[in-house]
């Protein structure tokens, strides 16, 4: 497969790296489905890709709530004729994430956004997938699900359940033709940040990923034919 012709739903998509992977994809010649819980937002992306002469579609929803991820994904579907691609860029921290400070709504609050969307979103896309003869899954995760960090253990946690989600979906339905992929980054230079209870300095931030390097790996993973499989890429700043 490459991006060229494909139709590549990202959720999250006005997130940071969401919003590079829906340039990226789109310029690359993908029809990108645009997923998310703040149409402004959505519209603002959309619009920078009929600048570069591609093509979105969007779709409001919580990526919590199951009904509207249903929904959301069906409307993406019948607008795109078909999902080919979908990256899940959904995520969430707290700026109170040690043990002794997260509280219960906090750490709810975490995993439904890191883990439950995530398996909300797999839930809606499979059947369509399989309907189609495959498809490509890819998880944008963190590198705080495979070392510990001060990130917090909510986050961790959600991140280390979502590579367990993944690796499930790639065992069960690797039949079917569906390829699942982990991305896993180092720290990134998104507004997602700004969340530490401490700013990165000058320094962290100079040495960072950015969201376009991830993009660049999703595309690199959407232009492989489908007889290969990447299962888990980790992605750390050089310098660190």
């Amino acid at each position: 497969m490459t991006a060229s012709g494909a139709r590549v739903l990202i959720a999250g998509a006005a997130g940071g790296v969401g919003r590079a992977v829906a340039l990226a994809a789109a310029s690359d010649g993908a029809t990108v489905l645009l997923l998310g819980r703040d149409r402004h937002s959505l519209d603002a992306v959309r619009a920078e890709v009929a600048e570069d002469r591609g093509t979105a579609h969007i779709a409001v929803a919580d990526a919590t709530s199951a009904a509207e991820v249903d929904d959301a994904v069906e409307a993406l579907r019948r607008d795109a004729g078909g999902i080919d691609v979908v990256v899940n860029a959904v995520g969430l921290n707290l700026k109170a994430r040690r043990l002794d400070e997260v509280d219960e709504a906090g750490w709810r609050s975490l995993l439904d956004t890191n883990l439950t969307a995530a398996f909300l979103l797999t839930r809606a896309v499979l059947p369509g997938f399989r309907a189609g003869g495959g498809g490509l899954l890819i998880h944008i995760s963190s590198v705080a699900a495979l070392v510990p960090d001060m990130s917090g253990a909510a986050y961790q946690a959600s991140k280390a359940g979502l590579a367990a989600l993944a690796r499930a979906t790639a065992l069960e339905t690797g039949s079917d033709g569906v390829r699942v992929t982990t991305i896993s980054p180092g720290l990134i230079d998104t507004g997602f940040i700004r969340h530490r209870p401490t700013p990165p300095s000058p320094e962290e931030l100079a040495g960072a990923l950015r969201p376009e390097d991830v993009a660049d790996m999703c595309l690199a993973v959407i232009r492989l034919p489908v007889r290969a499989t990447v299962s888990e890429v980790v992605m750390r700043p050089t310098a660190h």
